[in-house]
């Protein structure tokens, strides 16, 4: 769903059918050590940009909303924790390195990248008309 932001989140939830009034995350709403959500932290929310690069079914995500400098500004941040292998996963826009390690087609896809060279522009040599 898309957030009050634009982006698209799956934790993000609103529901304004019929009179309701609900705006929620979902993800921030299962921890308890957290301040309460409200619509404009999505605007600095970096869970968005986790899970467009990073669609992992075994990563799971905690949300922390804390006071950055006492009642000024909110700071959001994320920790994630691969359920699989049970380790904390230190960037969460790539992954737990074991589950990619154990990707059969990473290593060649790596290799690949690495001994290509950049696409020369070629020159057009055809006439126009």
């Amino acid at each position: 769903m898309k957030t009050p932001a634009g982006h698209e989140c799956r934790y993000y939830y609103q529901d304004f059918h019929r009179g309701r009034n609900l705006q929620e995350c979902r993800l921030q709403k299962t921890n308890r050590e957290s301040l309460p959500w409200e619509p404009r932290d999505c605007a600095n929310c970096p869970v968005p940009g986790i899970l467009r690069a990073n669609a992992s079914p075994d990563m799971e995500l905690t949300l922390t909303i804390s006071n950055k400098f006492f009642i000024f500004g909110r700071a959001l941040s994320v920790n994630a924790y691969c359920t699989l292998h049970r380790i904390a996963i230190d960037d969460p826009h790539v992954g737990c390195p074991r589950c990619n390690a154990s990707k059969p087609g990473l290593e060649l896809f790596l290799k690949a990248l690495e001994e290509s060279e950049p696409p020369s522009n070629p020159t057009n040599d055809q006439d126009p008309s």
